[in-house]
């Protein structure tokens, strides 16, 4: 596929400059950008356990500063009072 697009110079003498960097031309640096911009990520990668750890462990890190609720927070008046 090929588009056509419009940058300004000093946008063009920055990609030019990367290029020649890389040593490929303007157009196959621009297509390289482009498919790095668009690349999907297959979905989410799986935790090992000891991320899962550390995440835990970041998570519980200030828990002791969190405000206990009353009792009354847990009451089937107060879990369903915007319900008929």
């Amino acid at each position: 596929m090929t588009i056509v697009i419009d940058i300004k110079p000093e946008l063009q003498a920055e990609l030019s400059r990367r290029a020649a960097a890389h040593g490929v031309d303007v157009g196959s640096y621009a297509a390289t950008l482009l498919e790095e911009a668009a690349h999907i990520p297959a979905g989410p990668r799986a935790l090992s356990l000891s991320d899962l750890d550390n995440t835990l462990r970041e998570l519980a890190q200030f828990s002791h500063k969190i405000p206990a609720l009353p009792d009354e927070a847990f009451s089937r008046e107060s879990l369903y009072r915007d319900h008929d």
